[in-house]
């Protein structure tokens, strides 16, 4: 077999109906913990969220929210101050949180969408059940914050390490994941 850099006609299909459906933003930036970020890509969040220019991200729990002020309230009364999950790696301000979305289902979901504002093929958002995912974060007194996150299939049939991975943008240059 020669490779081709040409895709057959079938997957060049599915990349044009890809782009098509993805190139339409509806939410341009988020709010998450100290940093408002602009987004790069759709992501399938509820439609009444759709038509936010702007989501409000709590950067613990991940819950979404629409309005700035459901957000100011939401972190005066937010909890959880560290992914769901176990800490399975600590390293002075570095932490890995091992998150297994059969028991974090909602948390892991979200992540999903939260992820998929930065990736362009990421496909997977609901039916997360079959992943653990690890949630990097630096830790200050005020908690761990969320640097990024890689995922992996609990059973892969393609013996693949990493379904997913992402860093967030106000945190690339820390050169994480690298």
């Amino acid at each position: 077999n020669t490779f081709s850099p040409e895709m057959d006609p079938t997957t060049a299909a599915l990349e044009r109906e890809h782009e098509d459906f993805t190139k339409i933003k509806f939410c341009d930036s988020i709010v998450f913990g100290n940093y408002e970020i602009d987004t790069w890509y759709y992501s399938p969040y509820p439609e009444e969220y759709e038509k936010c220019k702007r989501l409000y991200i709590c950067e613990f729990c991940l819950r979404y929210m629409k309005y700035a002020r459901t957000y100011i309230n939401h972190k005066a009364k937010c909890e959880q101050k560290m992914p769901a999950g176990r800490e399975i790696y600590r390293h002075k301000t570095v932490a890995v949180y091992e998150v297994d979305a059969k028991e974090h289902k909602i948390y892991c979901q979200n992540l999903c969408l939260l992820a998929k504002l930065f990736l362009d093929h990421k496909t997977l958002y609901f039916d997360i059940e079959p992943f653990i995912m690890y949630v990097l974060c630096e830790v200050d007194k005020d908690g761990a914050h969320m640097v990024g996150y890689f995922s992996k299939e609990r059973v892969s049939p393609d013996n693949h390490n990493v379904a997913c991975i992402l860093t967030l943008p106000p945190y690339q240059v820390h050169l994480y994941f690298s």
